[in-house]
């Protein structure tokens, strides 16, 4: 599967597309749609089963030097009133801040970020590091592992500094259910 392939799949569900757009409208800082809300709609497509299929969330990134919990509330409040009418929960975080918060919910080390795609590259999964955003008429995908995992239904750890084995098994057992087709790699791979 190539980018272009990916990117028609993925935005075969309409709340990818309606995201994707409202943060282009939005006029976030380095705002992308990411991770399991494209990969499981590709997925989906390519098990045959109903597009939103076992979609717990839609995560949405963006990255803002304000820092404050205020700035990054009133970003929440105007999208989620701006996408209510997608019935989804739509999960968004300014990348700047996470260290501020990450080890305390998870008790790892996150260190600061300097832009979006740090965060994406830190996911638990390697086929998970994937976003994607308006550029004009078309459209940015980072895919620093490509796209032959996410087309092979093949789930594998990504060694990042917060790399966790019992949420990155916890995860992959959720995915193992709901898309029996895939394959997980071990954790200690």
């Amino acid at each position: 599967m190539n980018r272009d392939e990916f990117l028609a799949t993925a935005l075969k569900n309409p709340a990818n597309v309606a995201i994707i757009d409202e943060l282009a409208r939005h006029g976030l800082p380095d705002a992308w749609l990411v991770a399991g809300c494209l990969v499981q709609t590709v997925w989906n497509v390519l098990t045959g089963r109903a597009i939103d299929h076992g979609i717990a969330d839609y995560d949405v990134f963006y990255f803002d030097s304000d820092t404050s919990w205020e700035a990054e509330d009133a970003v929440l409040r105007r999208l989620h009133a701006r996408l209510a009418h997608l019935g989804a929960k739509v999960e968004v975080r300014n990348q700047a801040r996470v260290h501020l918060w990450y080890p305390d919910k998870h008790g790892l080390p996150y260190p600061p970020l300097a832009r979006s795609t740090d965060g994406i590259d830190r996911f638990l999964t390697q086929n998970t590091q994937i976003g994607a955003r308006r550029a004009g008429e078309s459209f940015d995908v980072y895919a620093p592992h490509g796209f032959d995992d996410v087309a092979r239904l093949i789930v594998r750890p990504n060694r990042a500094p917060n790399f966790s084995i019992a949420n990155y098994e916890a995860k992959a057992a959720r995915w193992k259910a709901l898309w029996p087709e895939l394959t997980v790699i071990g954790a200690d791979a």
